[in-house]
């Protein structure tokens, strides 16, 4: 049974929303404005699928990927610039006026860049003598298989053609792999999850494809299976080696700005700590004027760290600790003495960490989040207990995406 919908808005994770007498329906990839026709959506009465744009919007664009639809990877490619920035930072104040923090958001800060640097292909076998490659459908599990990716960096060309390889060799008996791929500076970072151990023979074929693909390494599960050459990646001066699968900004032009706001805030704080410093990506270049100290969970992080400050003499001393902050957060008296406190946690936030820093004496605080709810769950937590929020800056480096990176300024 079809049915004819009126678009009001845009919800937090892109689709159009359809003001009904039974409630809001959700119809992705519609925009404000438009008439379409819909179809309901088994098992979600609040879901439609799009059939047809019967009115379209001015707003409406080509999207640039003949993939877009089909695959779940983009969500608003079809919308305008103008329009699209203004949603995404509409997301982070929402968010923040959810959790009653009024403070001006300022611009969007474009950060694409020349695109993705990190990228998951999934691999999986439907049939004995099928085999799909690329991203998950919107919603759903099964894998559409793709040839192309407009939204992936130049470091990653390449990576589709050997993520379908790869999968061909490892003849993975219909279980899911996933093929972890990043853009070093010294070629294509591959981790692969999913295949279980992988005999002599295989070894040697995925040695032969990785020197046919000019793979820089490939691990399993962050084991070393074969590496050509030590994939690294220049952080400000230092060359910093990349552990399997380590995290990293999704696009250089994102690290970059991120950076930038950081070190802006930080100005000239003589004293800082780096929480969830990763492989160093504001410690190292907070460490040209600052003494820093840099924790992170991930003992290979540190590592990496540790090698990146000796490839570039000149810092200010960088102390760099292994610590899980999720169960063991730097406490109030651990942060006395700190000029400022920059941290950056996963998507989850940072509570208990934030929940020290709010009973600490540390003048100055910075937030980096990839989320916009965590990030106004834990400035409440500073807020309440004194800090001021003077500068909330969303970047946006998921382009198409609903997700949003943003850089808090706390001051006491």
């Amino acid at each position: 049974m079809t049915e004819q919908l009126s678009i009001a808005r845009i919800g937090h994770r892109g689709d159009g929303i359809a003001d009904t007498p039974a409630g809001a329906v959700y119809v992705p990839y519609t925009l404000p404005g438009e008439t379409v026709t819909t179809e309901p959506v088994a098992g979600h009465p609040d879901r439609r699928t799009l059939l047809h744009v019967d009115t379209p919007s001015p707003q409406r664009v080509a999207p640039v990927c003949k993939h877009f639809g089909v695959c779940g990877g983009c969500a608003v490619q079809h919308w305008t610039s103008p329009e699209y920035l203004k949603w995404k930072q509409s997301l982070v104040a929402d968010a923040l006026g959810h959790a009653g923090i009024e403070t001006p958001v300022e611009p969007i800060v474009d950060a694409h860049g020349k695109g993705r640097r990190r990228a998951v292909l999934h691999a999986r076998r439907p049939g004995a003598n099928l085999l799909h490659v690329g991203f998950a459908a919107p919603r759903a599990h099964h894998i559409v298989a793709i040839d192309e990716c407009p939204i992936l960096a130049p470091g990653l060309n390449g990576c589709i053609a050997a993520a379908w390889a790869i999968a061909d060799v490892l003849k993975s008996g219909g279980k899911p792999l996933d093929i972890h791929f990043t853009a070093s500076d010294r070629g294509l970072d591959v981790d692969v999850r999913g295949s279980g151990p992988l005999p002599p023979a295989r070894l040697i074929e995925l040695a032969k494809l990785a020197d046919k693909h000019k793979l820089a390494r490939i691990t399993r599960h962050g084991e070393l299976v074969l590496q050509r050459i030590e994939p690294t990646l220049k952080i400000g001066r230092a060359e910093v080696p990349l552990p399997p699968g380590a995290f990293l900004q999704a696009t250089a032009e994102g690290e970059a700005t991120l950076a930038r706001l950081v070190l802006g805030h930080v100005g000239k704080a003589k004293r800082v700590a780096d929480l969830f410093s990763g492989i160093g990506t504001f410690a190292l270049r907070l460490a040209e004027t600052a003494r820093v100290t840099a924790v992170d969970g991930e003992a290979s992080a540190i590592k990496a760290l540790e090698r990146g400050i000796k490839s570039a003499p000149g810092f200010k001393p960088i102390e760099a600790k292994a610590r899980d902050l999720f169960r063991n957060p730097l406490v109030a008296m651990e942060l006395k003495g700190f000029d400022a406190v920059v941290f950056d946690p996963p998507r989850q936030g940072a509570e208990r960490q934030a929940q020290e820093l709010a009973a600490s004496n540390v003048p100055l605080v910075v937030a980096v989040s990839c989320d916009a709810s965590t990030f106004a769950r834990d400035a409440r937590i500073l807020i309440d207990r004194g800090y001021k929020l003077t500068s909330v800056t969303p970047v946006d480096q998921f382009r198409y995406s609903y997700h949003v990176e943003m850089v808090g300024r706390f001051e006491r």
